[in-house]
């Protein structure tokens, strides 16, 4: 799969403050990219240097294999994390100004946006001011202005902040379907939840630093636990008996005459052997293996990055 857009070793200095420390992302064309990490993790700078905002220090930015260039912002939509609308304009008014900042007629936008009102069902806002909406409401507004020119990279910053439930799930329904007609999105949330919704692929910057990127599944399956759930009818002693003495088992709460296990693998064993003496014994209900939240990932992987980072620097004053 190529890639739509590529950081490569991006550098950024503020005062005292590294932001960004040879930082590379890889995002593949017609997926969604989860651009992740925690507070003051660098995220935002490097959104601001994929959209020249600011420069970086060092490293480049590559859009369609090419360094990218102002003319390239044309084709990029930002909802940035702080919303930027003007309070005292109308909504239809600041609506019309900003897409026609983006390069379309007047006539276009009119157009565009009254289809984009009929479908988010905001079309008795139009003559309202800014300062009269909810923040969810602004957020409507300003997501419809982001995608309105039909940009080939999109990257929303926390576009869910201020949505209820029912409107979380509209905006990601458009995500989804931007994404199915061919956009490529950079999205970064701290809803971990979103993230398995949504993405395809995910990198995770920790304190200026990549920890952790790839496909969504491949990370998944590298953090598992070599962990079972089984749920079974029988003696459970028997069970024991049966099982290597490798696996950990951990009796969890049962139901009526059926058990429920946790079975953590001490030591590799191939997982047929392990059914195959689970079944010798009991009748088996259901077995899977435990795959990890990316919510578990996320703390996983910051917490292991926090710990290297402690144990480098004991270990450079002795």
């Amino acid at each position: 799969m190529n890639n739509f857009l590529t950081a490569n070793n991006v550098v950024k200095q503020f005062a005292n403050h590294l932001a960004l420390d040879k930082v590379s992302i890889h995002v593949p064309e017609g997926s969604i990219f989860g651009l992740l990490g925690p507070n003051g993790a660098g995220k935002t700078t490097l959104i601001r240097i994929i959209t020249q905002i600011t420069a970086p220090d060092q490293g480049e930015i590559l859009f369609r294999g090419k360094k990218m260039t102002m003319e390239d912002i044309y084709h990029i939509g930002y909802l940035p994390e702080e919303r930027g609308l003007y309070k005292k304009m109308k909504v239809g008014e600041q609506a019309l100004y900003l897409v026609q900042l983006k390069g379309m007629s007047r006539a276009e936008g009119l157009k565009k946006l009254k289809y984009w009102f009929e479908k988010f069902e905001i079309q008795s806002w139009w003559d309202k001011k800014v300062e009269e909406l909810s923040k969810g409401m602004a957020q409507k507004v300003q997501f419809i202005v982001t995608v309105l020119h039909d940009p080939k990279l999109l990257i929303f910053d926390e576009p869910f902040t201020g949505f209820d439930p029912i409107n979380t799930n509209l905006v990601k329904n458009e995500i989804l379907r931007l994404r199915d007609n061919g956009a490529t999105i950079v999205f970064s949330t701290h809803i971990m939840a979103s993230v398995e919704e949504l993405c395809d692929h995910i990198a995770l910057i920790e304190k200026g630093k990549n920890i952790l990127e790839g496909n969504i599944d491949e990370v998944r399956a590298r953090f598992k636990p070599d962990t079972y759930e089984l749920k079974f009818r029988g003696d459970l002693q028997n069970l024991r008996n049966a099982l290597h003495s490798g696996i950990d088992v951990q009796e969890e709460p049962t139901r009526g005459d059926i058990g429920h296990l946790i079975l953590k693998q001490q030591s590799r064993m191939p997982v047929r052997e392990m059914v195959s003496a689970i079944n010798s014994t009991v009748d088996i209900i259901s077995f899977e293996e435990v795959i990890p939240s990316m919510n578990d990932i996320f703390i996983r992987a910051v917490e292991g990055s926090q710990s290297h980072s402690i144990t480098s620097k004991t270990e450079s004053h002795e």
